[in-house]
């Protein structure tokens, strides 16, 4: 039977690995950065841009957020989010469990699932593995997320294991009613594709906080239950850096070697160096966007504030290295007066060219690993990118 994706490693350097992720609907180098696009949309980019020049083969939608607005019902009735969004490459979307258990004073767990109000007027919400596993197929996203519960960073052993066992059940119940969804045909996202099945791929998440222990026994768990591929969440949600390597460089070599492994939520260029360098495959971020909307650019020698009074009367480009359409164009000081005048276009300029560094940056990593090289790319990348002469 045809699987839902195809993935292969096609070279490795140490931990760090390149592969061909093929879903019904593009085809994706990894390691790859995936923009987010909350609300069916990455903000204030333009989809022709993100498929024309920055050539973005996948973006995540979030269930939590299409769920509560506009709505299963519209987007179903619609013909599902590629085609109310006119996105035609591929899509990840998250199971919403992350936004439900931040909103900590309005929610409500139980072994079912998780009572909370609508963050917009209120409304009396239940999500649960089976409502989200019927919003994703409603969707019809390439690779569905299982609903799994996020322990705070700093939580507790006992916490921590109480929550990954609530995961792992959760897991099992997603597993079983994605199945039920995909052979009663309520994927609307169903395309037929050569070699492959046509259906959406489901992957786990692994839990566990920064307990490495626990890690084991959730990723042992969640195996067991078997996916497309394999998460690691739980990070990058307040805990120290450190802790986020620690936990990253003693799991991923664990997960298994035939699927692609994601890592949810991360994060900084350094943080995707360092976390391929430690075997992971998949990232996604709101990084680059929520900076551009505030005037933070990344780039190669570092990030910096369009917003500061130095640029005023800057003719360099926001990266001299960079050859997206924004640096190509456009100089630091005109952005800065672009910001400073409140222009609109000022954030979707620097959006641009965060998510042209971040795409550009992955490539360069893929590159490396190809011939060898990632572990000179990493250290000469993260040498300037602090500012540092190595």
């Amino acid at each position: 039977m045809n699987k839902p994706i195809d993935w292969k490693v096609t070279a490795q350097d140490g931990n760090a690995r390149t592969g061909i992720l093929r879903t019904r609907r593009s085809t994706i180098e990894t390691p790859v950065f995936m923009p987010v696009g909350t609300q069916g949309t990455v903000k204030g980019v333009r989809f022709e841009w993100l498929e024309e020049e920055l050539d973005a083969r996948i973006i995540l939608g979030n269930t939590y957020h299409l769920w509560l607005r506009p709505g299963t019902e519209i987007i179903r009735k619609l013909g599902g989010l590629h085609k109310f969004s006119t996105w035609n490459r591929s899509l990840l979307t998250d199971s919403g469990g992350f936004q439900v258990f931040s909103l900590t004073d309005l929610r409500k767990l139980t072994e079912e699932g998780v009572e909370f109000r609508s963050h917009i007027d209120g409304t009396k919400m239940f999500l649960s593995p089976e409502v989200s596993m019927e919003i994703q197929a409603a969707l019809g996203s390439e690779i569905v997320m299982v609903f799994d519960e996020c322990p705070p960073g700093d939580a507790g052993v006992e916490v921590t294991r109480k929550s990954l066992e609530l995961t792992a059940r959760w897991a099992r119940r997603s597993r079983q009613r994605f199945d039920e969804l995909q052979q009663s045909k309520q994927d609307t996202g169903f395309l037929e594709s050569p070699g492959l099945s046509g259906r959406q791929a489901l992957f786990g998440i692994v839990q566990g906080a920064g307990h490495l222990g626990l890690r084991d026994e959730s990723l042992e768990k969640t195996v067991e239950v078997g996916f497309d591929g394999y998460a690691i969440g739980g990070l990058s949600v307040g805990e120290e850096k450190s802790v986020m390597y620690e936990v990253v460089e003693h799991l991923a070599p664990k997960m298994p070697a035939d699927a692609p492994r994601y890592l949810m939520g991360v994060g900084t260029p350094e943080d995707l160096v360092e976390s391929v360098y430690r075997g992971v495959d998949m990232f996604d971020c709101v990084i680059p966007t929520r900076n551009g909307r505030t005037g933070g650019a990344f780039t190669s020698r570092g990030k910096l504030n369009i917003r500061n009074a130095v640029f005023a009367d800057d003719e360099l480009p926001i990266d001299e290295d960079c050859l997206c359409s924004v640096c190509r164009r456009y100089s630091r000081a005109y952005l800065r007066h672009l910001y400073q005048a409140n222009e609109m276009v000022a954030a979707i300029l620097i959006s641009h060219h965060n998510l042209a560094f971040f795409l550009d940056t992955m490539k360069n990593v893929r590159q490396s690993i190809k011939l060898g090289e990632f572990d000179k790319f990493r250290h000469d990348f993260l040498d300037k990118i602090r500012g540092e002469d190595g």
